[in-house]
């Protein structure tokens, strides 16, 4: 174990986190470790690789514990991934067992619904248990979202990140309901001055922030550029992310199109971004075609910077933007009407700096780091009393 414990910590959080990679649910998975410990816990987290997240997590105060232990992936669905994860379960358990009985800890918080096996351990050994539950799957089929979501039937209490998760929850697991409390993410605020969004000399600036995915609408963005242009207007975009783990095939189609005459130029690739706000800066819109998007901590971190965004109206993107008020909305994929609407956006500038200060007035009361900190430790604190 490595890490720093406050000397004066009366209670012990165990988080159980499927990586050491940095995510949208890792970085909430700080904001929690930074609550706790504040608030006088110790705080262990375990993770079954090395990655940048160790340190990470060290700074905000937490113990880092590195057990092997199997994580539930989509790989997992064929029929060698199933054997694997099968032949992994028992030595899996048992490391988790000699994990508990070590730390010893009051409550285990589970970061996501890819760890099942750590809630049937921990519920077996009488420990209360915590599941963050940042998914919000609505196409898989039935089975497949009962058989990922009905596991939570063993904690004792579900933190949802936004009203489509509840639902994705509640749908699979109706009885699952009374025991979720939706708590939406907690974003940092820009750290610098916050300066209204203004067109300069050159080409018009959009950016996109986030993984390099399908399900994250990056091809999306790049043709709503190309629409922009092929309509006669300068624009350029900034793409602010890298591939999730065998998605480079994608990144390969993404360089490719950008490539094409009626792109050449205009897109370019600055990888991942921390901190992301220079980047935002930079841009006059910043566009969020994500079609699969739980919550959305990017377009929260564009409005805090106060930045007009015109973004996909699917699941939680319904919640972070009101349309005509704190963003545009569109239709999920379609990069015509992505186009016009940064089109409205960049020909009004009006419009775009009153989005912008209303964006990033709401961002500031609803998603605040404060405010999730508070309601967090509430909530563990609970679960802690009640063993």
């Amino acid at each position: 174990m490595t890490g720093r414990t406050p000397a004066s910590a009366t209670r012990t959080l165990l988080i159980a986190n499927p990586s050491s990679d940095v995510y949208g649910s890792d970085l909430q998975m700080l904001e929690t470790i930074s609550a706790v410990v504040e608030a006088g816990w110790r705080v262990v987290v375990t993770t079954p690789d090395d990655g940048p997240l160790i340190a990470m997590m060290q700074a905000r105060g937490a113990v880092v514990d590195r057990v092997d232990y199997p994580v539930l992936r989509r790989e997992n669905a064929s029929a060698t991934g199933m054997v694997k994860l099968l032949l992994s379960l028992v030595p899996g358990a048992l490391t988790i067992v000699r994990t508990l009985r070590r730390v010893r800890p009051d409550v285990v918080y589970v970061n996501t619904v890819t760890l099942p096996w750590w809630l049937l351990v921990t519920r077996l050994l009488r420990v209360p248990v915590v599941c963050h539950v940042h998914e919000a799957e609505m196409d898989d089929s039935r089975l497949v979202r009962t058989a990922l979501i009905g596991p939570l039937v063993l904690a004792r209490r579900l933190i949802v990140i936004s009203e489509p998760a509840l639902q994705a929850v509640g749908d699979a697991v109706p009885r699952l309901r009374a025991r979720s409390q939706l708590i939406y993410n907690g974003v940092p605020e820009p750290t610098g001055e916050i300066t209204a969004s203004t067109p300069g000399a050159g080409p018009r600036r959009l950016a996109i922030v986030g993984r390099l995915s399908p399900r994250k609408g990056t091809d999306v963005a790049l043709e709503a550029v190309a629409a922009l242009r092929a309509d006669g207007r300068d624009v350029v975009l900034d793409v602010c992310g890298t591939a999730f783990e065998g998605y480079e095939w994608f990144v390969d189609q993404l360089h490719t199109r950008a490539g094409q005459p009626d792109l050449a130029g205009a897109v370019t690739f600055s990888g991942y971004v921390n901190p992301v706000w220079p980047a935002l800066e930079r841009a006059e819109v910043v566009l969020a075609p994500s079609l699969r998007e739980p919550f959305g901590n990017a377009v929260v971190e564009a409005q805090l910077a106060a930045r007009p965004v015109v973004a996909a109206a699917a699941l939680g993107h319904l919640e972070t933007v009101q349309d005509d008020s704190t963003g545009l909305l569109v239709p999920p994929g379609d990069a015509t009407a992505m186009a016009a609407a940064a089109a409205r956006l960049l020909d009004d500038a009006d419009l775009a700096r009153r989005l912008g200060e209303h964006g990033r007035t709401e961002a500031l009361r609803r998603f605040s780091i404060a405010r999730y900190r508070r309601e967090v430790v509430e909530l563990l604190t609970r679960a802690a009393t009640r063993r």
